[in-house]
């Protein structure tokens, strides 16, 4: 019969137990079908985490305030194993800033006993490439889905058919022969690689099943505001016949908007994101859809997910693709109640 400390000391992987005792209590641990309670193991340690999440800098009440609501109530969540989180910002529009900002949590794990802990905890939200980054898990929207935008533009406008496209129709702009693109951009800088990506598939599926129709492009201003309504104006009356258009960012409300002001009610706008000023120009028809990517669940799915593997020792999917939600003024009213 082994003591129980010897028993503890093998379920643990301590030392102090000789290769011949080990290996029998773990024969005897198999036997027994022994599962440990990580849960009660974990509430027991003295151990704290604190997870590091990199963000861009953003106002209330845009994207990122959403997936920071996200973190902190997973945060909550896991009071009792003693998390905690710091967030760090960065410029989006500036590379250098995110550097920076990552070399800084880089070196305040370094100073830490159990820097290794922390450095792996690290929440990268950083909308470049993550080819060569070491990383416990991704969270993303499936990228195949960032084709439904373009899906959208073709057809009848009737909301039953927007899960229901068929034979490469489109719900917008069935006859129409123009599209345009409204960019937020910087110093001919977009600010992350998901408008990149999304406007990639929008203009290869547009290629592929529908040659014919132009793709037109206005870049907007991500800082000077005030222009934005000039530019708009010079461009519908340098394109008085495009009805159609699409934003692969959360700013779709600066088009809508416009749309309003200007009494515009012959044209068609897409958007990304439920911002209250998206969804008010939704409801008030100057934008017809909104794609929902729900950032909330995706800065909580984040926490839970190291937690899981830092705390409970569980096996986590690396990679993890997201729904996305496709809204209408019909629809918005019963997604927020969810």
């Amino acid at each position: 019969m082994y003591q129980w400390g010897t028993v503890d000391r093998v379920i643990h992987g301590r030392s102090g137990v000789s290769e011949a005792s080990k290996k029998r209590v773990e024969e005897i641990l198999k036997q027994l079908d022994y599962q440990p309670n990580m849960y009660a193991s974990a509430l027991a340690s003295n151990k704290k985490y604190t997870f590091i999440c990199l963000l861009p800098e953003h106002l209330e009440g845009e994207y990122w305030t959403a997936v920071e609501t996200g973190i902190h109530e997973a945060i909550a969540t896991y009071s009792d194993f003693n998390t905690s989180v710091k967030i760090n910002y960065y410029d989006p529009y500036d590379y250098h800033s995110f550097e920076n900002a990552s070399e800084a949590i880089l070196a305040f794990t370094a100073g830490r006993s159990d820097g290794s802990s922390y450095r792996s905890a690290i929440y990268e939200r950083f909308h470049r490439s993550v080819a060569g980054i070491g990383y416990t898990l991704y969270i993303y929207r499936l990228q195949y889905q960032r084709r439904s935008s373009s899906r959208l533009l073709r057809s009848e406008l009737t909301p039953k058919r927007i899960f229901r496209c068929q034979n490469d129709d489109m719900l917008l702009a069935r006859d129409e022969k123009e599209i345009v693109i409204f960019r937020k951009i910087h110093e001919g800088i977009v600010g992350s690689n998901q408008q990149e990506n999304r406007e990639i598939g929008f203009r290869q599926y547009m290629k592929e099943h529908h040659p014919s129709c132009t793709i037109l492009e206005l870049d907007l201003h991500a800082e000077r505001n005030d222009e934005d309504n000039e530019m708009l104006d010079e461009f519908f009356r340098t394109y008085p016949t495009v009805k159609n258009g699409i934003t692969f960012n959360s700013k779709a409300y600066i088009v809508g908007e416009y749309l309003q002001n200007r009494g515009k009610k012959d044209f068609n706008l897409i958007g990304y994101d439920l911002l209250e000023r998206n969804v008010t120009c939704l409801k008030e028809g100057s934008i017809s859809f909104l794609i929902a990517q729900q950032p909330e669940l995706q800065g909580a799915n984040g926490i839970k997910a190291l937690c899981d593997h830092l705390i409970f020792k569980k096996e986590v999917t690396c990679i993890n693709y997201m729904p996305i939600d496709l809204l209408t003024v019909e629809t918005i009213d019963y997604y927020h109640s969810k």
